[in-house]
């Protein structure tokens, strides 16, 4: 049953949908240096082409946001010690428009897929791409972000067990709101105490440095996001390439979770090439500017199964929302002014979500890790991402080229894992004893 909302209703379910995505949108821009007005606006247009692409009267209830799926491409382009550019002189400025750039052609794979699922149909393509495959990309994505996680907490190791502590409680013993959002509850609460710490206390770090930092975007109320133009190179768009099929994975598994409770078949309608099509021009478009990969957020699913309030406007407004506060740069200090080791605090919880999503995947669509074929397909997945990711650098030289395989472990593994998945035969031992358990 859907209800019927006022004005005033809607607008404040858009509120609610903007708060619920809001913790996990910002933390993109500030772990990974991009600028959080422009990830606010990439977040919001994205939101707001996907319902006009999707169509604005039967568009699925969904916000796009940013995707910690690429935040992992982004981070292995602008690592200052093993990343692509590492050694060059440039500014961290430069190597995000690489990564940018990446993003932008990654947003192209999007509408490629879209016209192959055009095609092929949806089930034809996803025995390509099954959750054998799709599961280790995401354990990948959570588990290399790990290092990242430990080295922004040390700062200031107590601010970041206050904020684990935080949303572990809101997770774990929340009501209503409070539940849907603890990683936005916990970094506001560990921010209220290192407001205390600096000013009440006159406390800094361990290593002497202040606390809190309130100078970096400006104290205008409004103004103009700092665009970014991308920059295009090979190796940023590789690196990027492969996280893309981890979104679309994400992608579909939300229209089909949005289909179940709605009773609409969003798959059909718009269908599958529309919503992927909206996501990819939203991808493009916030790249373009110097913003983050966007994609379907399941936070925002989250609000829309418990409230049963499907109504796209909702949805609509939030993006609203989000373009505005795009156009702060005061808000965005307040935000930067967030310390380092509290951001560490909440990708504790948030990385190792992220791989314990692909461990749930495997486990809720029943993948028989008994089968050999499996097993063989998600170890050489893990072992390929994550030994070249923390092995010695390999370089391997194609002409003038140098292509450096530590970077590409995931773009590798998930190739490898469709690969295998192909060729490899099913195991009919346990096909055959599964039917006559039946």
């Amino acid at each position: 049953m859907q209800f019927q909302l006022s004005n005033g209703r809607r607008a404040l379910m858009g509120l609610q949908h903007l708060f619920a995505m809001f913790g996990a949108t910002i933390l993109v821009p500030i772990l990974t240096g991009l600028s959080v007005q422009v990830t606010l606006l990439a977040v919001g247009l994205g939101t707001i082409i996907f319902h006009v692409i999707s169509g604005p009267k039967k568009a699925p209830p969904v916000f796009l946001g940013s995707s910690f799926a690429f935040m992992v491409g982004i981070r292995l382009i602008t690592d200052d010690v093993a990343g692509p550019f590492a050694g060059r002189g440039m500014e961290q400025a430069e190597k995000l428009a690489y990564a940018t750039g990446g993003i932008m052609i990654a947003g192209f794979l999007y509408l490629i897929l879209a016209l192959v699922i055009k095609g092929v149909g949806v089930k034809a393509f996803m025995k390509y791409l099954p959750t054998v495959v799709t599961a280790p990309t995401v354990i990948l994505i959570g588990v290399m972000l790990a290092p990242f996680a430990i080295n922004q907490s040390a700062g200031n190791i107590f601010l970041a067990v206050i904020t684990i502590a935080l949303i572990i409680g809101f997770s774990v013993w929340g009501k209503g709101m409070s539940k849907i959002i603890p990683i936005l509850l916990g970094i506001a609460g560990a921010y209220i105490v290192a407001l205390l710490m600096h000013f009440v206390f006159g406390m800094t770090n361990p290593g002497g440095s202040a606390i809190l930092d309130f100078g970096r975007a400006g104290t205008a109320v409004v103004g103009l996001p700092p665009f970014m133009m991308p920059r295009f190179d090979l190796i940023s768009i590789l690196i990027m390439l492969p996280f893309a099929l981890a979104t679309i994975a994400e992608h579909i598994g939300d229209m089909v979770i949005l289909s179940r409770i709605s009773g609409r078949d969003y798959i059909n309608d718009p269908g599958l090439v529309r919503t992927l099509c909206g996501d990819g021009v939203a991808t493009i478009i916030g790249g373009g500017i110097g913003g983050p990969a966007t994609t379907t957020y399941s936070e925002n699913v989250g609000v829309v199964t418990i409230t049963k309030v499907f109504d796209p406007r909702v949805l609509q407004l939030a993006g609203i929302y989000a373009i505005l506060l795009g156009f702060s740069p005061l808000f965005a200090s307040l935000i930067y002014s967030i310390p380092d080791a509290i951001i560490g605090g909440a990708s504790f919880i948030l990385y190792g979500m992220i791989a314990s999503v692909g461990i749930r995947n495997l486990v809720d669509e029943k993948v028989n890790l008994a089968d050999m074929k499996n097993c063989i397909i998600i170890s050489v997945m893990l072992v390929i991402g994550l030994g070249l990711r923390f092995g010695n650098p390999i370089t391997i030289a194609i002409g003038e080229t140098n292509l450096p395989l530590d970077r590409l472990g995931v773009a590798i593994a998930v190739i490898v894992g469709i690969i295998l998945n192909i060729i490899l035969p099913e195991d009919k031992s346990l096909a055959k004893q599964a039917g006559d358990k039946k």
